[in-house]
Order: structure tokens, then C-alpha cells, then sequence
């Protein structure tokens, strides 16, 4: 309408946030304190189906290769004999705290 003022958003948000939070200090309600590194949400992405089946599949080839590891040899090598990716065989040594071999 003309000649009204027009009410500042802002004001009006506060103003709400502020009666929600009466609302919820009167009705006895406590403050949470919400400790460092807490949080709802799921470590690394395993939560879904896809990447347990993945990290299932991984978790099949770490015996073998965690006996080429003790055999001394190369990360590179352990990967080669198993017919998988370097970049796999790594994913699966730090999985299973696998220690391998540093090239020469």
C-alpha cells in the first residue's frame, strides 16, 4: 500500500527467533553443549549398500595380500601378482593397517 512503511525482514526474523526461543527456555528446556568432533552424520560414506559391497569385496583380497606384504616384497609388486590396481592394494593396505615394503 502507498504511504505505509514496509516492515524490515530482518526485524521480523528476530523478532521470531527471539519468541521460539522463550518458548522453548519456558517450557523447561536445557541448553545442549554438543562435544568436539560429534557429530549424526556416518564416517567415511559406508553407509550406503554400494560401498559396503565394495569394502566387502576388499576385504576379501586383504588376506593375500597381507602374506605378500610379511613375504617382503613391494606394494607395487603385491598388486601386480594379485591382478589388481596399485591405487586398490593401497586402499586395502591402509584399511587393514597393512605396512609393506618401501621401493628401492
Amino acid at each position: 500500500m502507498i504511504g505505509v512503511p514496509i516492515v524490515n525482514p530482518r526485524d521480523s526474523i528476530i523478532a521470531n527467533l527471539n519468541q521460539q526461543l522463550d518458548q522453548y527456555f519456558g517450557a523447561g528446556h536445557a541448553v545442549q553443549e554438543i562435544p568436539s568432533g560429534v557429530s549424526g552424520e556416518k564416517v567415511a560414506g559406508f553407509g550406503c549398500a554400494h560401498s559396503s559391497k565394495l569394502r566387502t569385496e576388499r576385504d576379501k583380497l586383504a588376506p593375500r595380500l597381507k602374506e605378500l606384504a610379511e613375504s617382503g616384497i613391494t606394494v607395487i609388486e603385491a598388486a601386480k601378482q594379485m591382478g589388481i590396481e596399485t591405487k586398490r592394494a593401497r586402499v586395502i593396505a591402509a584399511e587393514n593397517s597393512i605396512k609393506f615394503q618401501a621401493p628401492q
